[in-house]
């Protein structure tokens, strides 16, 4: 499910297409052993514009649509806002409960009963909750990590710089602690990188 909407949406899903690949098989295995696999997003906006429920894409030859690549991957975004008659009654019936209408249909009907089940469960809402936080966890330490190898590759090259204009080393060690705030043991790390 895609609530939001964003540009980057065929990234992640060849993202996404990419995880459920590197699943399927080992390294070494043949990969004859990838089984068709299909990434959907169900939206709750036209994501192209068009008005469709559905878009399927699958890799074609550009210059001979006739030839279809065959890797076996499908990916499709499910539209709740589609005005077109393009998909059956259920997966319609479907995508109207997704944009907020009252279900009209066996399936949906019992699909809402199991949200509002899941919804009342402390158990499930306690695991959703910690999964949330420790994404949210491991988000902020990945762009802390990704700070603290910025800033160090930035003070290895000014290191690096400031040698091709023979700044005496010292000079050079003084500066960077000065600027960075750095430990003298954090400052000399640096300068061994700015080699």
């Amino acid at each position: 499910m895609q609530v939001a909407e964003a540009k980057e949406l065929p990234k992640r899903m060849r993202y996404y297409q990419a995880l459920i690949d590197l699943q399927m098989i080992d390294r070494g295995e043949p990969y004859k052993r990838l089984k068709p696999s299909y990434v959907i997003f169900v939206c709750p906006f036209d994501m192209f514009g068009k008005g469709r429920h559905i878009y399927t894409f699958e890799d074609i030859c550009k210059e001979d649509t006739d030839i279809q690549l065959g890797d076996g991957t499908s990916k499709i975004f499910l539209n709740a806002k589609g005005i077109q008659d393009d998909v059956s009654e259920g997966l319609k019936a479907f995508l109207d409960y997704v944009a907020g209408k009252k279900p009209a249909d066996p399936f949906v009907e019992e699909l809402d009963e199991a949200v509002r089940e899941a919804k009342k469960n402390r158990e499930w809402r306690h695991e959703y909750m910690t999964l949330l936080m420790r994404d949210q966890e491991n988000i902020e330490k990945g762009m802390e990590i990704g700070m603290e190898k910025g800033m160090g590759i930035g003070i290895a090259g000014m290191v690096s710089s400031l040698r091709d204009f023979n700044i005496p080393e010292q000079d050079i060690l003084k500066k960077i602690q000065e600027k960075y705030d750095l430990a003298p043991t954090e400052a000399e790390y640096y300068m061994k990188m700015g080699l």
